[in-house]
């Protein structure tokens, strides 16, 4: 049998925009609608400059903490929540979502999941990003990755740092 060399791994980025953005990418639900909120904020790396060529992606329970069963995820109405949304990061690193607030499983705290992709990682990366006002995030172990409310509750930023000082807390999922 033949001896192969290695081939060099690949990273994740930067990305070719086709196909990548589609009308209503960032939006689970409309604005009007009236338990809408806006998760957003910025992608740093390790030097803390913004990364303009991230995309970030979020699935969630829906209101009731239920996970959503409709299927295509694409379809945007205010019927078929389908909990999961993508956005490209502008030029300034900006990321935006417009959403529900998600509930609570159980008594476990309500979340949004967060992916990362950006140029120089090997792979996506994992993150959580939980309410402030759930009682169970009152766990200083959880403290780096509650959102900042904005808004009276309206809005939440969640600022994603890929390495550095404040680099953000990154799950491990074993596929």
């Amino acid at each position: 049998m033949a001896e192969l060399p290695c081939t060099p791994g690949q990273t994740v980025g930067p990305f070719l925009s086709l196909g990548l953005p589609y009308p209503g990418d960032g939006e689970l639900v409309g604005a009007e609608h009236p338990r809408a909120v806006r998760l957003h904020g910025t992608v740093y790396d390790g030097a803390g400059e913004p990364v303009p060529d991230a995309l970030v992606e979020l699935w969630q329970r829906d209101g009731d903490g239920r996970i959503p069963a409709q299927p295509g995820s694409l379809r945007r109405d205010d019927t078929a929540f389908t909990g999961w949304g993508r956005c490209a990061t502008d030029a300034a690193g900006y990321y935006g979502f417009t959403t529900v607030a998600p509930g609570s499983d159980r008594g476990r705290a309500p979340f949004f999941a967060i992916a990362v992709f950006a140029r120089g990682l090997l792979d996506r990366l994992f993150t959580r990003a939980y309410l402030p006002h759930d009682a169970v995030n009152a766990d200083p172990a959880l403290a780096p990755l509650v959102c900042i409310p904005e808004s009276g509750g309206a809005a939440y930023r969640f600022d994603i740092h890929l390495q550095g000082p404040d680099e953000t807390v990154f799950l491990e999922y074993r596929r």
